[in-house]
């Protein structure tokens, strides 16, 4: 999988949770921007913590494809002695994941529904 091909969940066809995975794909910029001001501030406790949080809601949204990433962030803001560097480099791959969720289907591109950038 090239790193410019859409993420999509799969759960983006259910009728019934397609919208809620719409919904959580919408909000990433916003989970990302947290992520972000906490490496800047060097807060590794609260950045791990997120991470976790996060970890699980990729999973509860059909994003099993992130779940390794954000716990690889997870462990490395959680060590005894965090290493910055590799922290954010785990940081730098899970954000460029984060940019390529997409609501739907590719399905749903190709018949000409919406499927919006975040």
């Amino acid at each position: 999988m090239s790193h410019a091909e859409p993420i999509y969940s799969s759960l983006g066809a259910d009728p019934l949770l397609g919208e809620i995975v719409k919904i959580f794909v919408e909000e990433i910029p916003s989970r990302v921007k947290t992520l972000v001001s906490q490496a800047v501030a060097d807060d590794w406790e609260t950045l791990g913590r997120t991470a976790h949080q996060l970890k699980g809601a990729f999973g509860s949204h059909g994003f099993d494809q992130l779940t390794p990433t954000a716990k690889r962030l997870e462990t490395a803001a959680r060590e005894d002695s965090p290493d910055a560097e590799n922290i954010l480099q785990a940081l730098a791959e899970l954000i460029g994941m984060c940019k390529r969720l997409r609501p739907g289907t590719p399905e749903t591109v190709a018949s000409g529904g919406t499927n919006e950038t975040p």
